[in-house]
């Protein structure tokens, strides 16, 4: 990471998305790792909850996230396979401004690509900006939200990377 020491951090507000049929709070390990390295990192977590596989449901609560002005970024873990029942990205795609950010997707699976092998290419993971907020669709593996936040988020998400960061953009992604 460049961090600038010079600079101040600016935390910002994370809603955490947890997509699945079959996780419950008690075991939802992505989250769990995903909300602990979100605050270890000094920003604060605006909410979090789990939403089944269901594209309305799932872009109903992204949403209502985008119109809430306590949260900057939503990060979801989980629904960007290939089966019929993973609809992240096609969830994400109901409410995107025109603002694909391709190239957290194309890393993503270069990281990952690291750990897992060719098998990265089952992986949709994508990016959106949507009315201001900024939204990560993750995999749902344990793995996969490790390589997203250590490889890629952490240091996207930290005011002080240079040369640049997803955070100092934040006051011009409404621009027309």
């Amino acid at each position: 990471m460049a961090i600038d020491e010079t600079k101040t951090f600016t935390p910002i507000n994370i809603a955490v998305l947890t997509v699945s049929d079959t996780r419950t709070v008690e075991d939802d390990t992505s989250g769990d790792i995903l909300t602990a390295r979100v605050t270890a990192a000094g920003h604060t977590v605006a909410a979090r909850t789990i939403v089944k596989d269901d594209a309305t449901l799932l872009a109903q609560q992204i949403e209502a996230w985008v119109d809430d002005p306590q949260v900057d970024a939503i990060i979801s873990t989980g629904g960007t396979g290939l089966t019929g029942r993973d609809v992240t990205p096609e969830a994400l795609s109901r409410i995107k401004d025109g603002r694909d950010i391709p190239g957290f997707g194309e890393l993503f699976r270069w990281l990952s690509f690291k750990s897992i092998g060719t098998s990265t290419v089952q992986s949709r993971a994508c990016a959106i900006v949507a009315r201001g907020t900024y939204i990560f669709a993750l995999p749902g593996s344990n793995g996969a939200v490790k390589d997203g936040w250590d490889g890629i988020l952490a240091e996207q998400l930290d005011s002080r990377n240079r040369p640049c960061n997803f955070v100092e953009l934040m006051p011009r992604l409404r621009e027309v």
